[in-house]
């Protein structure tokens, strides 16, 4: 089907399912797109890294908690 076809058939259906179509491409745009340019922004940031720090990576796993409660440190440092 070419695009112009799409765009017609897309433009004949009700509001209602014009919006369904809308969020579920825009879903799919964004899983797409998310799981794309994180997993090259993260290479590409940990390539920037010298040799010996990369050999620290995942050496050290953060508990959720403490960074939790660190980051809820923080912001009462900022804020009050």
């Amino acid at each position: 089907m070419k695009w112009r076809e799409l765009q017609q058939q897309a433009l004949q259906l009700v509001i209602s399912d014009r919006w369904l179509l809308v969020n579920s491409l825009l879903t799919s745009i964004q899983q797409e797109t998310q799981s794309s340019v994180s997993a090259s922004s993260t290479t590409e940031c940990l390539s920037n890294l010298a040799p010996w720090t990369q050999s620290l990576i995942g050496v050290i796993e953060p508990e959720a908690e403490n960074m939790t409660l660190s980051y809820v440190d923080y912001l009462e440092e900022k804020y009050l």
